[in-house]
């Protein structure tokens, strides 16, 4: 400790180097930060920014360094004279570990900066922050702080404070998005601005509609003035600008071009089917959702082994055939490849479906469950369908239906074109055992936390399939409500053909089914007539096909 900072009173607890996090602790004692070299191009933009204007916000990609940058401007800020335009620093970040972090960076940072400017820096003290709101009302808030003989000091808050306005000095908001209150500390933190000072908002997106991203459009649109900027920094353009050879100087390795390929290409893989979660993490491109609903590790806990997934894909061709070919045709597939699987379910146990209805670009996707003893939900197998005429979908349904032992109903979608294919339905297996739903957001509000439910109680037992574990990702939370988010992506076993979490809603409408069954039955026929729409007996689903896939895959 320099005798120019003399320690505070008995409260005020030092904190030892090994309390740091660990990225606060690697960082080599001989940085020198006076140096030019040591931060990157982006970092050092980034710095110049936020000397030019009051309001900086910068949309990140992770790990790219930004927070680190602006920690070292800090030190010089708060070293720094007031007659040099010195000032206080306040850090608040989304996590306690997140401030204890940065004062950690700022501490190693501070050890050349405050030998630079001859004057004494402290120790990294803990201590209560005296926080009161607008009403008087006064709380302490853990902190962390280094002082400076300057007179300034650079603190970071462990939460949120009440009374952001009453801060005097340079703001650094990190990780806005992922605040409790994203708007409330925005909207306090720009008010401060009426006593000087900055604001600097650091943050990964969070989804498109989060406050962080609408505060920047908002500063891109105009609307705070011209004394406010957005930045955006993505992990390409830090690995441009050298991030891997920092994090190699870091860990004091040799960089090659060999290792540098491998390191990117495992980042980025480390997402796997999650695309839109890499783009909003790494490019810095916020997605529609905002939170994955159902955690990986349960996905892959429920799926026990592998079972079939049949596959029926088709083109344009097949649609140009005669009725009684397709048919004929589609009766063939059923036998090969359905009857088999419909002969190995328990004839003593209930049996459910559900359908997710698609016509030309997406799957139409079927699974069947089987309610165990234990009423665990177990998918025996499914059916995925793509490209294939309304009427052959009828066919291979209502087929499977009438071979489920003792059928107990199926949930299906009637949105759009599905709605026509659940109302047949109904009609041939009575509307008490076919639930017709209108897929929307208060229906997923209700019903996916339920599919959830079964996932963390190990109550559903799936096939081990990468497609149907890709859908079941696409499950995130949206305006707070748990729903299928329709971003395309490229089918696993089909490069060509594209997905948007088919076997996702597929799934929540079975879930809805095991909670609404009805009284089991064996098939017995309604019976009923209903007038056709041509004389082909069509029913007005319309569209064209052509075969090009005629195997089951499993």
């Amino acid at each position: 400790m320099t005798a120019a900072i003399k320690p505070l009173s008995s409260t005020v607890r030092v904190v030892e180097w090994d309390e740091l996090p660990p990225r606060a602790r690697e960082i080599p004692t001989n940085l020198n930060a006076l140096v030019d070299g040591v931060l990157m191009a982006h970092q050092v933009h980034a710095l110049k920014l936020r000397k030019q204007y009051s309001i900086t916000a910068f949309p990140k990609g992770r790990r790219t360094g930004i927070t680190f940058g602006v920690a070292q401007d800090s030190v010089f800020d708060a070293a720094a004279s007031k007659a040099a335009g010195g000032d206080n620093v306040y850090y608040i970040g989304d996590t306690k570990e997140k401030g204890l972090e940065f004062i950690g960076y700022c501490a190693k940072l501070s050890r050349v900066v405050g030998e630079a400017q001859r004057g004494g820096i402290s120790d990294i003290e803990e201590f209560l922050f005296e926080d009161i709101d607008e009403k008087g009302n006064s709380k302490h808030i853990t902190a962390y702080r280094i002082r400076y003989s300057s007179g300034f000091q650079i603190t970071a808050l462990s939460s949120r404070p009440a009374n952001i306005r009453g801060l005097q000095g340079k703001v650094i908001i990190d990780e806005a998005a992922f605040h409790q209150d994203v708007q409330g500390v925005l909207d306090a933190a720009t008010a401060l601005l009426i006593w000087g000072g900055s604001i600097t908002v650091i943050s990964s997106h969070n989804g498109k509609n989060n406050p962080f991203n609408q505060l920047c459009k908002d500063i891109e649109a105009g609307r705070y003035g011209d004394d406010a900027i957005v930045y955006t920094i993505t992990f390409d353009d830090a690995v441009k600008n050298g991030l891997y050879e920092r994090s190699c100087m870091m860990k004091g390795t040799t960089p090659t071009a060999e290792s540098k390929e491998k390191w990117y290409k495992k980042i980025r893989n480390a997402y796997g089917p999650r695309k839109s979660a890499m783009r909003e993490e790494l490019d810095a491109i916020p997605r529609d959702g905002n939170g994955i609903c159902i955690p990986g590790v349960w996905i892959e806990r429920s799926m026990k082994e592998e079972r079939p997934i049949l596959r029926l894909t088709l083109d344009e061709e097949f649609v140009q055939k005669s009725p009684d070919y397709r048919k004929e045709w589609v009766t063939d597939w059923i036998q090969r490849y359905v009857d088999p699987e419909l002969a190995k379910l328990p004839k003593d146990l209930r049996h459910i479906a559900a359908q997710d209805y698609a016509r030309h670009r997406d799957f139409s996707t079927i699974p069947f469950g089987t309610i165990e003893q234990n009423l665990t939900l177990t998918v025996p197998f499914a059916i995925e369908m793509n490209k294939v005429p309304a009427k052959q979908q009828e066919q291979i349904l209502w087929h499977s239906l009438r071979g489920l032992p003792r059928f107990s109903g199926i949930s299906m979608d009637a949105t759009g074109n599905g709605e026509t294919m659940a109302e047949y339905t109904a009609d041939e297996f009575g509307s008490q055992f076919v639930h017709q739903i209108k897929l929307n957001q208060s229906w997923y509000g209700t019903w996916t936390p339920k599919l959830r439910d079964a996932f963390e109680d190990e109550g559903i037992d799936l096939p081990r399939d990468e497609n149907m574990a890709s859908d079941i990702r696409c499950i995130e939370e949206v305006n707070g409500i748990p729903m299928i988010v329709k971003a395309r992506k490229a089918d696993l076993k089909e490069p060509d053909l594209f997905r948007h979490g088919d076997f996702g809603v597929a799934l929540i409408l079975l879930r809805h089914q095991q909670l609404n069954m009805a009284s089991p039955i064996d098939f017995q026929s309604t019976n009923k007539q209903r007038a056709s729409s041509d004389t082909n007996g069509y029913r007005g689903y319309g569209g064209s096909s052509r075969r090009t896939n005629t195997g089951g895959f499993r």
